[in-house]
């Protein structure tokens, strides 16, 4: 396929299913919209702060056979999208994974995958210091979990960790065709010289992990959000 809408289509996909079924009576996500929307706004303000910073540095950039051709700054108007049909996509399923799963399973497990997670980002932030995504990426990772860890203490985590094995279904599936799987070339192209040069398929490594920071992010304001109103 080389389509012009191909990143769009990926875009709207990707939030169609999760849209629609957030008006199911039974669990009527809509009514979560006044915490969902400033969850995803405010993270996605500063994701395409660094996305355009990084665009221009030449760390990555965007195949223009995939785009409409509508830019702001240097960024296509398929990626600010994409900053927020896959947050909402997600948050829904966090949502969706906490509605049909009433019991946090992870609860007593939750200190050691946070341990284990914060030992994993901070050494491969060192690894990777002379590697602007590799460092910039697990170096803000190891930042936010201490950040929610020892100053927020969350009793979600648990069901976030959950949550993002689940995610991690869909997003293999659309950053697998964002980095060319399934298609003639790729939509969005690395600069190898800036990652560690590890792939999943044709997923840099790196992109796990801007995406598990990207998504608790947006659970941990949207959490955040509603525990505010209830204590008022």
């Amino acid at each position: 396929m080389n389509s012009k809408y191909l990143y769009l289509i990926i875009d709207l996909a990707a939030i169609s299913l999760p849209f629609l079924f957030s008006f199911h009576p039974k669990a009527n996500f809509s009514k979560k919209w006044k915490y969902l929307w400033p969850a995803i706004l405010l993270p996605a303000t500063f994701f395409l702060i660094w996305d355009e910073w990084f665009t221009t540095m030449g760390v990555w950039g965007f195949n223009p056979e995939y785009l409409t051709g509508i830019y702001v700054f240097s960024l296509p108007i398929e990626e600010i999208l994409f900053f927020v049909c896959i947050p909402y996509a997600c948050v829904f399923t966090y949502e969706a994974v906490g509605y049909f799963s009433k019991r946090d399973y992870l609860q007593s497990y939750t200190n050691t995958i946070t341990f284990v997670l914060l030992f994993f980002f901070s050494i491969t932030a060192l690894y990777g210091i002379n590697k602007w995504y590799t460092f910039s990426t697990f170096l803000l990772c190891t930042l936010f979990l201490l950040f929610l860890h020892f100053r927020i203490k969350p009793n979600y985590l648990g069901r976030f960790y959950l949550a993002f094995l689940f995610i991690l279904i869909p997003f293999f599936i659309v950053n697998g065709i964002l980095t060319g799987t399934g298609i003639e070339d790729q939509i969005v192209w690395y600069n190898d010289a800036e990652n560690l040069g590890l792939r999943m398929g044709t997923i840099p490594v790196e992109d796990t992990f801007y995406g598990l920071l990207l998504i608790l992010m947006n659970v941990s304001i949207f959490e955040w959000l509603q525990e505010r109103n209830q204590a008022y």
